[in-house]
């Protein structure tokens, strides 16, 4: 046991000098929802390998984690950097930032940075990803989300599941388990992107902040590909 925790403090030491964990700049975040819009585009260019009708037109909310970054240092970790939007009564929110982190579960092909998606099917999930910090499986039930245009979601996915989950590497999309990762609202992000201090996560999820033009081009994609608004 000590050598766990001796083996994860060095970990997180190691991390924490690396470029991952830097503090982000105004040109960070427009980048990562550039990533985030390009992730949602190559999803859409295929569309009988992509997300189900039925979830697509019923989503709730969508976070796009683009490129998560793995590093071991005696035992392996995940961590990525991302966008939350959700869908109001009159389209897709302004985004908020969000952070992954979490021990190594091998979701990686070959390597090779994997892009995240978290979709929230009900009000659960929405609530889910208004707290500052949740687990996976722990704090808030999610599935390994269903793949193809026409593909039916289980009766208990719909039912029991607050959020499906997929991952995209080397042109692959598929349903993943992200039990056990964390994730956790980027405040410092969101104040720099919004130029204030202590911006309100679950102000702007529920559209009342404006989209601001830099993340048109995000939201824009998302109100195309999870189509049929609903009022919540």
């Amino acid at each position: 046991m000590k050598t766990k925790i001796f083996a994860g403090a060095m970990l997180l030491a190691t991390l924490s000098a690396t470029p991952m964990f830097a503090s982000s700049d105004r040109s960070d975040l427009d980048d990562r929802l550039l990533q985030a819009r390009k992730v949602i585009d190559q999803i859409a260019s295929t569309p009988d390998k992509g997300i189900p009708d039925g979830i697509v037109s019923h989503a709730v909310c969508v976070g796009v984690i683009p490129s998560v970054k793995k590093g071991a240092f005696l035992v392996g970790a995940e961590y990525g950097q991302g966008v939350v939007s959700c869908r109001t009564g009159h389209g897709w929110s302004a985004p908020v930032f969000i952070r992954l982190a979490g021990g190594s579960f091998g979701f990686q092909i070959g390597g090779q940075a994997t892009d995240l998606i978290l979709v929230a099917v009900n009000d659960k999930g929405f609530q889910d990803l208004l707290k500052s910090k949740f687990k996976i499986g722990a704090d808030a039930s999610a599935a390994a989300g269903p793949v193809g245009r026409n593909a039916q979601a289980g009766t208990d996915i719909q039912l029991n599941a607050e959020l499906l989950t997929y991952s995209r590497a080397k042109g692959l999309f598929a349903g993943i388990d992200l039990n056990g990762i964390s994730i956790s609202q980027n405040q410092d992000d969101t104040d720099l992107y919004y130029g204030t201090k202590g911006e309100n996560f679950e102000t702007i999820l529920h559209g009342k902040q404006p989209v601001p033009a830099s993340a048109k081009g995000f939201v824009g994609t998302l109100a195309r590909y999870f189509h049929i608004a609903r009022s919540r």
